[in-house]
Parts: structure tokens; C-alpha cells; sequence
């Protein structure tokens, strides 16, 4: 058994001949593929769409804030035509006149006998009555507006001294005092009582008092000029508002229009 088996186990071990190699794992030839070349779906000049979505949106903006520029131009445009507005006046009878430029108040100052400095604060109009008026020919009646004025007197004697300070509403014809009170220059409560209301006082008492302005210069003339002062003044602080947020959205439009300019020539060049 032994010398069958030896023959068979030499021609196992025995290299063959060079036609029949036996290929050993590590020597047998590898494939090697070309890298398949990546064709781009998307011209890499082409923004990414980011930023397509920035500039759409960047271009409605600005068109939005471009008819808003444009419509504020037509409507300075209009209020300078229709009526421009005049140069405030920096004087009203012994009163001086500061128009505080940019604010709803204006102030009145005077010096009165040797010892009262009175200092007047109106506001721009800030409420209104409706009034009953006849209509034309036709006899029928009509509805309008009487525009109101709130106005602080203040009236002091000495510096640092207690004030007496009256409350008022000025109507285009006339002053009508509401309250009066004194105000301490300072530790003055949060809430001071007041008093009662002006019309609940003795006729007798409040005569005195309309005549007490009076004399001061403070009457139905001052009603009068403050009404046709702040007619203007509503007009040239609209004008001035209209301009301040105009100047504002041209600022802020410039950094998108650079944008826009620039995203629009990129898109030409590809």
C-alpha cells in the first residue's frame, strides 16, 4: 500500500511542467479600471442657488423700496406745490418763538413787570371737536372740525421758586383754561393734586383769571397765531418726516443695489 501511495505523493509535491503552473493567489494579475470621469450636471460659473434665491429676493425688495421712493417723492412733490410751506415766524407780539424743529411742541417766553418770567409750551394739533355748520344755497347742514391746541402757562417770579402753571386748551378763537395749580421746582409729588376743574369755581373768581392772562398777552390774538403757526408747522414736520424716511430707504437701498448689479452682471458673463 505504502508503494502506491509514495508515487502518488511525489507527483503531488513535484512541480509540473512549465504548461501547467499552479497560480498562487498573491501572483495573479489585477484589473485596474480607468476613474470614470464625473461629468458636472451644473456649470460650476453658475451661482449656487443660494444665491439665485438671495438675489430674487434681494430684487423684490428693492423694487418694493423703489416704488416707496417714489411714491414719497410725488408726495413732497405735491405738498411743495399745493402750498409750501412758510418760514416760521421767531417772534409774536413781547413773545420770542422757538419752532423746536423735529417736536410736536413749540415755546413761548416773555418777561412781564419787573419780576415774572412766563414761559408758554403748545403742542401741534392734537385732538378736535365736530361743529354744525349751515350748508350753501341749499340750506342743508354740514359737518366740520374745530382742530385743539393743548397749552401750558407757566408763570414763576423768582428762580427756583414755586410756579403758578394753568392748563389750556386754545381753540382757533379763544383760550379756555381747564386747571391751575402750583408747582414746586422740585420734590414735587407724582401725582399733585390740582385742584378742581376751572368750571367749578366762582364766575366772579374765573373773570379774574381770564383777565389775569389777558394782561400778560396771553388772549384770544395768541389763539389766533397759534392756530395759523401750527397749520404750517404740520405741514413743514410732515414735509421734514416724508424726506427723513425717504433719505432712510435710499441707505438702506444701496447695499442691495450693489447686490443686484453685481449678481446681474454675473449671470450676463456665463
Amino acid at each position: 500500500m505504502a508503494l502506491l501511495l509514495r508515487p502518488l505523493r511525489n507527483s503531488i509535491s513535484r512541480p509540473s511542467s512549465s504548461s501547467s503552473k499552479i497560480l498562487i493567489p498573491h501572483q495573479l494579475p489585477s484589473l485596474r479600471l480607468a476613474p470614470e470621469k464625473q461629468v458636472p450636471l451644473l456649470n460650476p460659473n453658475l451661482p449656487s442657488p443660494q444665491s439665485a434665491r438671495t438675489y430674487i429676493s434681494e430684487m423684490r425688495k428693492s423694487a418694493f423700496e423703489g416704488n416707496m421712493l417714489r411714491l414719497l417723492r410725488n408726495e413732497i412733490q405735491y405738498e411743495l406745490d399745493r402750498s409750501p410751506p412758510n418760514q416760521p415766524v421767531s417772534e409774536f407780539n413781547s413773545f420770542t418763538v422757538d419752532n423746536r424743529s423735529g417736536e410736536q411742541w413749540i415755546s413761548l417766553k416773555r418777561k412781564f413787570g419787573h419780576n415774572e418770567e412766563i414761559k408758554i409750551e403748545a403742542t401741534m394739533f392734537d385732538g378736535s371737536v365736530p361743529i354744525t355748520k349751515s350748508g350753501g344755497g341749499g340750506g342743508g347742514l354740514g359737518e366740520d372740525v374745530q382742530l385743539h391746541i393743548t397749552m401750558v402757562v407757566n408763570i414763576s417770579k423768582e428762580e427756583g421758586r414755586n410756579a403758578l402753571e394753568i392748563m389750556c386748551s386754545v381753540w382757533p378763537d379763544t383760550i379756555e383754561i381747564n386747571k391751575l395749580f402750583i408747582r414746586k421746582p422740585e420734590n414735587m409729588p407724582a401725582q399733585p393734586y390740582t385742584g378742581p376743574e376751572f368750571k367749578e369755581l366762582d364766575d366772579e373768581l374765573q373773570d379774574s383769571l381770564y383777565e389775569f392772562l389777558e394782561a400778560r398777552g396771553i388772549n384770544d390774538d395768541l389763539a389766533i397765531f397759534l392756530h395759523s403757526y401750527m397749520k404750517n408747522k404740520d405741514k413743514t414736520e410732515f414735509i421734514r418726516w416724508m424726506r427723513t424716511v425717504k433719505s432712510y430707504i435710499e441707505k438702506k437701498k444701496s447695499g442691495p443695489r450693489l447686490l443686484a448689479s453685481f449678481m446681474k452682471m454675473l449671470y450676463s458673463i456665463i
